[in-house]
């Protein structure tokens, strides 16, 4: 998967590469999928969500640039697959899920597999999580029809935050870095993702 699907396609990160290796992706979709977690492509992890297709994450947590030891904050845990890569190569991890079945599931999992530098709880990802930000890096792993100001705020200066901007049907993942006086944006790729559901997403379910 790392090689064919990952490292061929452009992604260098010698750590996001090694981290995406050492995290068992089969063990966080169905047993009824496990056969197929290691296709490009997103697979369905119930609730109406999916986990990201191997390169989307890859392109995600590289464009983080995380170099070890940062507080990063994920919108969106999911199968809790993308919180684990996040966990391989940074210092501690907080994710927010909405679905409360699908955090129970993934903090689950997390567990068994000894990811103790990862925090989960439920609630409006786009909010943020005020309460222990600042943070070095943010990911989001749903589309937004825009930025969320709360989750640029939580940023510490220097601070990278990617999330994938747009309809609700098709984003561009961009990346924002956070400066003393503003931000920088840069547009990475083209992304389909569920949409971000909140006060600053995405309204209704």
């Amino acid at each position: 998967m790392v090689k064919e699907q990952v490292e061929r396609r452009g992604i260098a990160d010698v750590r996001v590469l090694e981290a995406m290796r050492k995290v068992p992706r089969h063990l966080f979709v169905d047993p009824v999928l496990a056969g197929r977690a290691y296709e490009d492509a997103p697979l369905p992890i119930g609730e109406g969500q999916t986990i990201s297709q191997p390169y989307m994450v890859a392109v995600m947590t590289a464009a983080l640039s995380l170099q070890g030891g940062e507080r990063v904050l994920e919108i969106g845990t999911g199968s809790g697959y993308q919180a684990a890569v996040l966990a391989e190569l940074a210092g501690q991890v907080y994710s927010i899920e909405r679905i409360p079945a699908l955090a129970d599931r993934a903090q689950g999992t997390l567990r068994r597999l000894g990811y103790d530098n990862v925090t989960i709880r439920v609630g409006d990802g786009s909010m943020g999580w005020p309460e222990v930000a600042p943070f070095e890096a943010i990911v989001v792993t749903a589309g937004a029809p825009c930025v969320p100001p709360p989750l640029v705020e939580q940023l510490q200066v220097g601070g990278r935050l990617v999330i994938p901007v747009g309809s609700p049907h098709a984003q561009t993942l961009r990346r924002v870095l956070r400066k003393e006086d503003g931000v920088d944006q840069e547009e990475l790729v083209g992304c389909v993702f569920v949409r971000l559901v909140g006060e600053h997403g995405w309204q209704g379910e």
